[in-house]
């Protein structure tokens, strides 16, 4: 195993870039359906972003205390800032791209990169193959878009929402 790729905090990245990419892409593309405006879109991307980066790092930072982990709080800081950094790449099409509709599918695009690069980088670690991996994490962060799409359609639907 390549030095370069034995990292000890692995987990806890994959924990907060996992998670934006789930949350935050889901966030988007279902407000992306229900809201016209994309500062309001990008200002919620953001709140999201910060708001769960820090629960996050919260959360992982208790679980590592609970497991009587020395180093807590380095694991629950890489988490918040991947969490952030994952956030922020996935929102900047909303902040570049004048249609939403076009901005979403940029932001699935980015989201792809992201599990592509993200797996690819952490493939040598020899826990899983990449493909299994890079699969495994799109199946999921798509399936929770797709759902956060259909929320966003039927909330703008039953409660007459437009912004």
């Amino acid at each position: 195993m390549h030095k370069l790729c034995r990292f000890k905090y692995t987990g806890a990245l994959v924990l907060g870039m996992h998670d934006a990419l789930v949350e935050i892409t889901g966030i988007m593309a279902g407000l992306a359906f229900a809201i016209d405006q994309k500062r309001i879109l990008v200002m919620t991307g953001l709140i999201a972003g910060v708001a769960a980066s820090l629960s996050m790092a919260a959360a992982n930072y208790m679980a590592q205390r609970t497991e009587h982990n020395p180093d807590a709080l380095i694991c629950a800081l890489y988490t918040g800032l991947m969490y952030i950094m994952t956030s922020a790449a996935v929102i900047a099409p909303f902040c570049f791209i004048d249609h939403r509709f076009w901005a979403l599918g940029a932001m699935g695009l980015m989201a792809v990169g992201i599990i592509f690069v993200f797996n690819w980088v952490t493939s040598c670690a020899g826990e899983r193959p990449f493909w299994s991996r890079f699969l495994e994490m799109l199946i999921i962060c798509t399936g929770v878009s797709v759902t956060s799409f259909a929320i966003g359609q039927g909330a703008k639907y039953f409660l007459g929402v437009t912004v």
